[in-house]
């Protein structure tokens, strides 16, 4: 499934494997390079749990088709994740998580989300936008991604 914002910079993918959903957000407006994007992702899956080991990701050409961007995009992203030990290929059977995906510690994920939030807080503030708005966008957009994964 493909879904994009009112600002026309952002592509979802969502994938139902065997166990979950695979939810890929890819924003043009980012900055950060879209392999990097997938890159990212897919190891907060992995790292989260939501996707276990042995789990096969989606074939880069489906990939890259559903998030309309080159496949090689999709192709460097799974290398990257396989130098950094989070999947495996098997080849002419798939990309698959290995053994040695770990779990990101509570302190790895507090960094990470807190770049997140300072920028949107940055932002806020530039914009002339208030706290109790901020947070009151931010529980809209969760909720209405809650509903967009749900089956």
């Amino acid at each position: 499934m493909l879904d994009s914002d009112l600002t026309g910079g952002v592509l979802v993918y969502y994938c139902i494997n065997t166990v979950d959903y695979m939810h890929l957000q890819i924003s043009t407006a980012d900055g950060l390079p879209i392999y990097q994007q997938i890159f990212n992702q897919v190891r907060y899956l992995v790292a989260a749990g939501r996707w276990q080991e042995g789990e096969e990701l989606p074939p880069i050409r489906v990939l890259a088709e559903q998030l309309a961007v080159n496949p090689n995009t999709v192709a460097r992203a799974y290398l990257e994740l396989e130098r950094a030990g989070v999947v495996t290929k098997q080849p002419g059977s798939g990309t698959y998580v290995s053994k040695a995906g770990r779990g990101l510690t509570q302190r790895e994920k507090n960094k990470i989300l807190v770049r997140r939030v300072d920028s949107l807080l940055v932002e806020a503030q530039h914009l002339g936008v208030e706290l109790d708005e901020v947070m009151r966008l931010v529980r809209e957009r969760r909720a209405l991604l809650l509903e967009k994964v749900r089956p």
